[in-house]
């Protein structure tokens, strides 16, 4: 499943304000970096990262989908390899134990419930 692309509500609602903003006055300072210039440079600067951010999700889905791709194929060579063992030295040897298999003998077996006999009259 691909990860959704992101917005920002923070820079939706920074645009709106600047835009107000600047129909009242286009420059304006107050002081320590507080600029109408310093504003747009933080909207700018946010809205590079945000679209950085959403041009690299398709990379990482790629990685993701090709990890998950050689976890499966893992998973089946390790059972083809335990088979193997199965096969050369017995389901019930101490090799095929040591090797992460379970021992045919040591396995246990379900047994289902019997049917109540007092419900068949």
């Amino acid at each position: 499943m691909a990860r959704q692309k992101r917005s920002s509500q923070a820079l939706e609602k920074a645009r709106r304000r600047i835009a107000g903003m600047q129909s009242v006055i286009q420059a304006i300072d107050f002081g320590n970096g507080y600029t109408m210039t310093g504003y747009e440079e933080h909207i700018q600067d946010m809205h590079e990262k945000l679209m950085a951010y959403n041009r690299m999700l398709p990379m990482v889905d790629g990685a993701y989908n090709d990890m998950l791709m050689a976890e499966r194929k893992l998973m089946d060579f390790s059972d083809h390899m335990l088979s193997g063992f199965g096969v050369r030295y017995g389901k019930d040897s101490s090799e095929y134990e040591m090797a992460g298999g379970r021992r045919k003998s040591e396995r246990q077996k379900r047994t289902r419930r019997p049917a109540d006999s007092a419900d068949v009259a």
